[in-house]
């Protein structure tokens, strides 16, 4: 399908968006960082302080990238931004009642897609000349998904079908506008979401794959 805007159309996007919120992208970076080690820890509160943290990337990305900047050219976003803000609830919700839980294990495909996320992806931005602030930073939706599934290849259980469904949809939807938008960093959705479902398939059931319903 063709898109509503052009590759320059699209880009301008981003650097309006990296100028008008600062050192945000670097905040971004930090609480991303900050996940990794708390999943390392042994601090009982870790679970729920992760989950947490990956909701509120998906709220960021929603809101601020969607709503504020990128329904500016394409009446999508809208859309988008409400799909990304569910997303976000629904990690809330997880994180109040029953949060994910997470057991990192040694060098795998889980460090992969992160490294991917946070480092390779703005170099490859460098390298077809769009870098950070002309292009996408970390809190814009593809990294952030990019992030997310990674750290779903650390989760103790497979992650339920409500936490993983939106990410592995947007990530169809990213590669395909990549694909159009020459956008080479991008091309790491289709990994990233195929990595996690065959993950999820190979996986045993969690215990409860619905929304949790009691308080813990």
């Amino acid at each position: 399908m063709q898109l509503p805007f052009s590759r320059d159309a699209f880009l301008a996007v981003f650097r309006a968006y990296n100028a008008a919120i600062g050192i945000a992208p670097f905040a971004l970076v930090f609480l991303a960082v900050a996940l990794i080690v708390l999943a390392h820890t042994k601090v009982t509160w870790r679970h729920r302080a992760i989950t947490t943290g990956l909701g509120a990337f998906w709220v960021w990305s929603g809101v601020v990238y969607h709503w504020g900047f990128f329904a500016r050219i394409n009446p999508a976003a809208r859309l988008f931004g409400a799909v990304f803000l569910v997303q976000g609830i629904i990690l809330l919700t997880y994180a109040l009642r029953e949060p994910l839980r997470f057991a990192p294990g040694a060098w795998g495909t889980g460090w992969v897609l992160i490294v991917y996320a946070l480092i390779v992806y703005p170099l490859l931005g460098y390298a077809s000349g769009h870098g950070y602030p002309g292009g996408p930073s970390f809190g814009a939706p593809c990294p952030v998904t990019i992030f997310f599934l990674g750290m779903m290849l650390w989760t103790q259980d497979r992650p339920p079908v409500s936490v993983i469904a939106i990410p592995v949809m947007w990530a169809c939807v990213g590669t395909s506008a990549a694909m159009q938008l020459g956008m080479r960093e991008d091309l790491g959705l289709t990994a990233a979401a195929a990595l996690v479902v065959i993950d999820a398939i190979r996986r045993r059931p969690v215990s409860a794959v619905r929304m949790p319903s009691v308080a813990r």
